[in-house]
């Protein structure tokens, strides 16, 4: 790389330590640690939830993806939209009604104390081995490409070292900033990127699609796709969607911490706004490049020769400085959240109440441990049959009775919780034998649809448990969604009203669905 591109990067991992400096600074308890004082804004919330979304492994992947298979892989990023506009008009007010400071909090207040330790634990094992250790050793991979040479265990540590220092360091706050400064910084690379392939055919639409294979061009795949048919992405998708969005600590950490409903769900539609743009700026590139590459042994060669090919110096800085803000945003993000978990819904207790300064300061300690933890592990991630079939089969087998029990607690007065319990657990068993049946070859179906499969069941199980015991405390029918949470201020300005701020990003979504089915 040229000096030009080197210096780029150095001055983006010297910003990010800048904007540390000074959040750290104002960082005086816990509530400013993990929720950044409930002050956030909602540009600040978009951006962020944007960039803790989009992973090195999202660049990196999806360009390949498109490159083999074509553009259905991007079903799981406009999907997102749509799951972030039924957050904002369902979940959102719910959670912000309550002022809770943890998602598994809210199945307390809805079920039991079970509930919320269960699903705290599967949460901080999912973010530390699964989103963590996968983001690290994603990165270390991207790393490599750019960097031949580079030894895979020191580079993990390193990475992990510098994401969970300024983490434990600025807290929340800290990484809603550097995830505003990084979502931006993937915007442009990956734009850059697709302006300049497109240049190469001359930005025309026709010659560019000529050279693609017409079922490159589909959202829409046969059912017996391999990669993603168009059943699992109704049943499937939008199940691991909403799980991701609405229940995964380490994104709604910061809807908790915005400083009213309305900001958290203006940054939910503005992220949604933003998760519309993959298809054209990171899965397009990887499309087009099929006219001009005769072959590639490994797909996922395509983001790297396509920077490296056709991009000019200053901006192939640019665009590797994105892959690092795509690792740092995903690390940053578990980490802040993973540790949140710990000391509120373990450390933090009624029985044993912390200081607002010493729950700042165990959760700057706790990040820390989490950092080696996540190191420690994330090379051993290459033992399994490739990041992403890592990523699918935790999926796979956690996600189901999540959503059965968070949906039905919401709209639902008589789900109960012995039948959370019995949802949760049962669920977990049917998902871990449906993952064992895969892997001896009996259960060929795509795992979206294996998920849409348990979800249904976990979703009776309940139903049919809630009736044989029925019964349900006062505080339960608080954390209810009522019809009052979705009424809009007299006088509002359209372009406030997250009602119709919903509906442009549905409309627009359709018309990306209806131009590439």
């Amino acid at each position: 790389m040229h000096s030009i591109d080197l210096w780029l990067i150095f001055l983006y991992f010297l910003f990010i330590v800048c904007i540390t400096l000074v959040v750290m600074k104002r960082t005086k308890t816990g509530e400013d640690l993990f929720l950044a004082g409930r002050s956030l804004g909602w540009g600040v919330i978009g951006f962020s939830l944007f960039a803790s979304n989009i992973s090195s492994t999202t660049l990196i992947g999806l360009s390949g993806a498109a490159f083999s298979s074509g553009i259905a892989i991007s079903n799981y990023e406009w999907m997102a939209g749509l799951v972030l506009v039924f957050m904002a008009f369902f979940v959102i007010p719910v959670f912000l009604a309550k002022q809770i400071t943890t998602v598994p909090e809210y199945l307390q207040i809805r079920y039991n104390p079970f509930c919320r330790k269960y699903f705290s634990i599967l949460t901080i094992l999912m973010s530390i081995m699964v989103d963590a250790a996968g983001g690290i050793y994603a990165g270390a991979l991207v790393l490599q490409i750019f960097f031949p040479g580079l030894p895979m265990v020191p580079t993990c540590v390193a990475i992990a070292v510098f994401a969970g220092l300024y983490t434990a360091a600025g807290g929340l706050k800290a990484v809603v900033y550097t995830d505003v400064l990084q979502a931006i910084i993937l915007l442009i690379g990956a734009s850059v990127i697709t302006y300049y392939v497109f240049a190469e055919f001359n930005f025309s639409w026709a010659t560019a699609k000529a050279a693609i294979p017409a079922d490159h061009l589909s959202l829409v795949r046969p059912l017996d796709d391999p990669h993603l048919p168009w059943l699992g992405t109704l049943i499937g998708v939008p199940i691991l969607g909403f799980w991701y969005w609405a229940t995964n600590q380490y994104i709604t950490q910061r809807i908790l911490g915005a400083r009213s409903v309305r900001h958290a769900q203006w940054g939910a539609m503005f992220a949604g706004l933003l998760k519309l743009t993959p298809l054209f700026i990171m899965v397009m590139p990887g499309a087009m490049a099929i006219g001009l590459y005769d072959t590639m042994e490994n797909p996922d060669q395509i983001f790297p020769r396509l920077v490296n090919d056709y991009l000019p110096v200053g901006m192939k800085g640019i665009v590797v400085a994105g892959l690092f803000a795509a690792i740092m945003s995903t690390i940053d993000s578990t980490l802040n959240s993973a540790s949140t978990l710990i000391i509120k819904d373990f450390a933090d207790t009624e029985k044993h109440p912390l200081s607002p300064v010493q729950v700042r300061n165990w959760g700057r300690w706790t990040t820390i441990v989490l950092i080696g933890v996540a190191a420690v592990w994330a090379p051993n991630i290459a033992n399994f049959k490739g990041l992403f079939a890592y990523l699918q089969q935790a999926f796979a087998v956690v996600v189901p009775p999540v959503v059965a029990v968070f949906l039905c607690g919401m709209f639902w007065r008589g789900a109960t919780s012995r039948a959370a319990v019995i949802t949760l657990l049962t669920g977990h068993t049917i998902g871990l034998l449906f993952f064992i049946l895969g892997q001896m070859g009996l259960w060929t179906l795509h795992f979206t649809i294996t998920v849409g499969i348990v979800t249904a069941i976990c979703f009776g199980i309940l139903i049919v448990a809630s009736l044989a015991a029925p019964g349900q405390s006062t505080e339960a029918e608080s954390a209810l969604w009522k019809p009052e949470f979705s009424r809009v201020e007299k006088g509002t300005p359209f372009y406030q009203n997250y009602r119709i701020q919903g509906a442009a990003v549905v409309l627009l979504t359709a018309i990306m669905l209806v131009a590439f089915w």
